[in-house]
């Protein structure tokens, strides 16, 4: 639950706030190859979105203050390597490669948190396994909801 509302408050902020404080992470630096960081979709707003929202939810899971810090940026993280990776593949913004978009951001703060959340590696496969599902049959619902801007 936490990985769903964590990765889905960059989105309602974006939808909320419009290009308000969407200033990229990356600050449009190009790399190497001529191409951007992360991109502009992963923007301050959305990161601070992000541990703004585990941080208020996680006591509502049972979990600390520092976990649901922890468990945000960790989430992030994941998201922005991915960002990252499909960049280097030359991969617009945005695009939806279906295991790079949600096995690191679910791998990162399962694996770095498994043992202070009390997960066995059955447990981690399982939320991973679960987080994949749930994004492939959420995404076109928040697509025609007109929350996300592509249906995947």
């Amino acid at each position: 639950m936490l990985l769903i509302l964590i990765n889905g408050a960059p989105v309602i902020s974006r939808k909320l706030f419009k290009h308000h404080a969407a200033w990229p992470i990356d600050f449009g630096f190009r790399l190497f190859d001529q191409r951007p960081v992360f991109g502009n979709s992963k923007t301050w707003r959305g990161l601070l979105s992000a541990i703004l929202a585990g941080t208020l939810i996680a006591p509502w899971l049972g979990l600390s203050v520092t976990q649901g810090i922890l468990f945000s940026i960790f989430t992030m993280l994941g998201d922005l390597f991915s960002s990252f990776i499909k960049r280097r593949l030359g991969y617009v913004e945005s695009s939806c490669i279906r295991g790079l978009d949600t096995l690191p951001e679910s791998l990162f703060p399962i694996l770095m948190l498994q043992h202070a959340l009390g997960l066995s590696l059955f447990d981690c496969i399982l939320v991973i396994l679960i987080f994949f599902i749930l994004d492939a049959t959420l995404s076109p619902i928040l697509y025609a909801l007109h929350i996300r801007k592509r249906p995947y």
